[in-house]
């Protein structure tokens, strides 16, 4: 059993032990118990607040180097023409503290029909797909300090 308590970041020239797969939900956590895609048990133990990065890198106790990929996932995706319909719909799911991973005028958040609908309500053409769901981190997820 491999047991973690460094993360690298996303760039590292070392050989990569294993890797695990992690959901959005499973990214945002702290402490885990996984297991790698070689079959070894893996426990993470990193400070809780600061996501795990599709692509980071993490150090074993014992120098392993085990790097995190996303999982495949349900995604709902929406999109518009207009700039103005997009900025609202930001606005919408902002003020209601909605994960969202944001494009050029699309967006995607985990399903729900109530979100959905709103989006389509005001213009936007909502689908489903598959994907890795990787949304923006939030505006004080560098820290937050008060001047």
């Amino acid at each position: 059993m491999l047991d973690i308590y460094t993360r690298l970041g996303t760039h590292c020239h070392d050989e990569v032990y294993t890797t695990v797969i992690l959901t959005h939900e499973q990214r945002e956590r702290g402490r885990l118990k996984l297991v790698g895609e070689n079959g070894e048990e893996i426990r993470v133990f990193l400070d809780r607040g600061k996501p795990l990065l599709v692509g980071e890198y993490l150090r074993s106790e014992c120098g392993k180097t085990i790097q995190i990929v996303g999982a495949v996932e349900d995604i709902a995706h929406a999109s518009c023409e207009d700039w103005t319909t997009f900025a609202k719909a930001c606005y919408h799911l902002g003020n209601r503290h909605t994960k969202v991973e944001v494009g050029e005028r699309w967006l995607r958040i985990k399903p729900d029909h109530v979100l959905e609908e709103m989006l389509h309500l005001l213009g936007l053409v909502v689908t489903h797909e598959q994907g890795i769901f990787n949304p923006e981190s939030g505006a004080y997820s560098h820290g937050h300090h008060h001047h």
